[in-house]
């Protein structure tokens, strides 16, 4: 097997680096600013200051795991792996970025002998625990390099090779989009409950029966329940709910493709009109984001 590193020790990578220890993989962990590599390093990671001591530590084959947050901050950290990988060695990405942008890399990556893997990754802060779901794409020899990793990180069957270079993160940008419907509509749903006459009812205890044996029962529903608990007004949660772009991309795929998403695109669009408002609903699917993915939630 290849060593490994996780690049970014923020939310989900300095989780990813707890996983992986709990599998008995000792990862390599690099981060921008070093205070969040300390308690990694306590919990056994070995740590490294800047990116070419992380290569250093690391024995060949090696596979970077790169999790910062999409765009510009992993381009720039892609480019540098380039220079210090060697051949043979492989690099994920691990971002919720473009999928546009993992062809490109991976022809990159190819041209100086290293594998790309672009790898859609949900489960969020609760990953360490209930173990990740990881979207991959890239050369079936890539995903072969990368399929220990993903199988020590991810719940059984959690985990599905999906294409060439790029189906990994179109599946997670549709996944994403699915999500921002989802929680659209269990936002208006408890937000016909909160203006009925009936308004007063436990918002938390009909989560909590409708994730026993209904239809709509979910995770999801799980975690609105959690956040009905802490709050059960939700009076401490701004209405304003943010997106992070793969809805966005998700759409123009929609039109670009001629693929009717109203649900999704709906759902979108009310994410804008929230950051002007600050209803129920609206706070609800701003209390969810924060729930299952560790997000940052305004408050009041």
């Amino acid at each position: 097997m290849h060593s490994i590193a996780i690049a970014g020790a923020g939310r989900m990578g300095g989780n990813m680096a707890r996983r992986l220890l709990a599998k008995g993989i000792k990862p390599v962990v690099w981060n921008r600013t070093a205070e969040k590599l300390r308690p990694l390093e306590a919990a056994g990671a070995l740590t490294a200051g800047t990116l070419t001591e992380m290569v250093a530590k690391m024995q060949p084959p090696r596979t970077v795991w790169m999790m910062l947050p999409a765009g510009e901050a992993t381009e720039t950290l892609f480019l540098g792996l380039l220079t210090l990988l060697a051949k043979g060695d492989l690099i994920i990405d691990g971002a919720n970025g473009n999928w546009h942008d993992a062809p490109r890399r991976a022809q990159k990556a190819a041209a100086a002998g290293i594998d790309f893997v672009d790898a859609g990754v949900s489960g969020g802060i609760w990953g360490l625990a209930n173990g990740y779901c990881v979207m991959a794409g890239g050369e079936a020899a890539a995903f072969a390099k990368a399929e220990p990793f993903i199988k020590a990180l991810c719940q059984d069957g959690g985990y599905l090779h999906c294409g060439k270079p790029g189906a990994g993160h179109f599946a997670k940008m549709t996944h994403n989009g699915i999500e921002y419907a989802m929680m659209e509509a269990y936002g208006e749903g408890f937000e016909l409950l909160k203006a009925s006459p009936f308004g007063t009812m436990d918002m938390a205890a009909v989560a909590a029966m409708w994730n026993r044996g209904s239809v709509i029962r979910s995770w999801l529903l799980e975690l609105a329940q959690n956040a009905f608990d802490k709050d059960p007004k939700l009076e401490k949660v701004s209405g304003a709910v943010a997106d992070s772009g793969e809805g966005r991309w998700a759409v123009e795929e929609a039109v670009r493709l001629g693929v009717p998403l109203p649900a999704i695109t709906a759902a979108l669009f009310k994410r804008f009109t929230s950051r002007d408002k600050n209803n129920f609903g609206d706070r609800l699917s701003a209390a969810l984001r924060g729930e299952f993915g560790g997000h940052e939630v305004k408050t009041k």
